[in-house]
């Protein structure tokens, strides 16, 4: 498997349908496509072209500006029982433009924004067959002034690159490493999923991540720091909030060289029974919708960009965050 070319052909093709370029340079007829809310799942080619030509409405000079893309063999995971893509293409960057029209409802600024992006696509053939796309809106509601959220408890802001100059590796691709790199995750999974309902010091995950490592969480939570950042501005609140969380299953799990992404659609399950990002406890069965994405140095985790789907957790809460954004810019559903 050329896993380069892969990468390059489909970082090629993406670039030229953000700019305009029919979708189906890049899907194949049959296509699906997995999206954040309120785009959700899509399974024909005019529906994908219809988010494109909203994005392309709001920024008319849109550009796609990769930050990461790895590509590897894809394991398998024993709690999906689904059909699985043999191989996968992961891609982390930003979209950016200058934001001249209201996107879903987000106001524009009529200067430059960026919306973070992180997919996972599989490739058949020369074009996408499935794609998995986690898209940011909640940053772009901060950049436009109008976040409907408690404040975060980390700090927001841009996502960093990965550090040490790796960004993206559309020349090279090392799965031997790359299979490295992934068990270690597997088994920081395995420690996270030790918790004993109490101490936070069963979950004996630390060694696995270096003592400086960033976690850039979604907006909503923010970026940490180390394992008392992890811990303050995201563990605690979120094991409070979700104490029966359980893992549903990774779609995606692949390697290359020092990175290594996982996936799930959803990737956790849980009962929203404590306080979470302001929100009040429902007692509400949701799933949630989540990717990682690491890097390694020297055998440990260094940094974990996490895009979580807040706003379709927000909803099945009971918050509709889209809504909640209409009725404060004074155009509020009339239905009750």
């Amino acid at each position: 498997m050329d896993f380069t070319a892969m990468k390059q052909q489909l970082e090629q093709q993406l670039s030229d349908v953000a700019q305009g370029a029919p979708v189906a340079l890049a899907y194949h007829q049959d296509a699906t496509w997995f999206g954040v809310h309120p785009f959700n799942e899509i399974s024909d080619l005019d529906g994908i072209s219809d988010v494109w030509s909203i994005l392309r409405n709001a920024f008319p000079d849109l550009e796609r500006r990769p930050g990461l893309t790895v590509a590897g063999p894809n394991l398998p995971d024993p709690r999906v029982t689904t059909a699985r893509a043999p191989h996968m293409v992961a891609c982390m960057g930003v979209l950016q433009g200058t934001f001249t029209a209201d996107l879903l409802g987000i106001p524009a600024t009529h200067g430059v924004a960026t919306i973070r992006y992180c997919e996972a696509h599989h490739i058949d053939g020369d074009k996408i067959r499935h794609s998995y796309i986690m898209l940011d809106f909640l940053d772009l509601m901060a950049q436009a002034g109008v976040w409907p959220l408690a404040p975060s408890l980390g700090a927001e802001g841009q996502w960093q690159p990965p550090k040490g100059g790796h960004a993206v590796r559309l020349h090279a691709t090392d799965t031997d490493a790359g299979a490295t790199a992934m068990q270690t995750v597997l088994k920081m999974h395995a420690a996270l999923g030790d918790f004993d309902g109490r101490n936070l010091d069963s979950m004996d995950h630390s060694a696995y991540w270096t003592d400086d490592f960033l976690w850039y969480g979604p907006a909503g939570i923010g970026t940490t720091r180390g394992l008392s950042g992890f811990r303050a501005h995201h563990q605690i609140p979120f094991l409070r909030a979700f104490p029966d969380r359980r893992g549903a299953g990774h779609y995606i799990r692949i390697g290359d060289g020092p990175f290594a992404v996982t996936g799930g659609w959803p990737s956790v399950t849980a009962t929203h029974t404590g306080e979470w990002l302001g929100m009040a406890p429902t007692g509400r069965h949701i799933d949630m919708r989540v990717m990682d994405f690491y890097h390694l140095t020297d055998g440990k985790i260094s940094e974990n960009w996490v895009p979580m789907d807040v706003i379709h957790m927000a909803l099945q809460m009971g918050i509709d965050v889209f809504a909640k954004l209409k009725h404060r810019r004074g155009t509020p559903d009339l239905v009750l």
